[in-house]
């Protein structure tokens, strides 16, 4: 989607987990097994262990982890 400028728009997610915020302004989200890896625009990177990725809201700009069940 473009702005009137013709830029693109960018979509910045919060990362919650167990309704806390634990990571701003992410914009890459990988899960690998029992991990789920963010990234923010700067490069800056967080693994959450024994995590998936439960919810992803754009029109919230948010994105739920959730725990994995061992």
């Amino acid at each position: 989607m473009l702005n009137p400028r013709c830029e693109p728009l960018m979509c910045e997610l919060t990362v919650l987990k167990k309704d806390e915020v634990v990571f701003n302004n992410a914009v890459y989200a990988k899960v690998e097994g029992n991990k789920v890896t963010v990234r923010d625009v700067l490069g800056v990177s967080k693994v959450f262990d024994d995590c998936t990725i439960g919810e992803v809201d754009i029109s919230k700009e948010r994105l739920l982890l959730k725990p994995i069940n061992k």
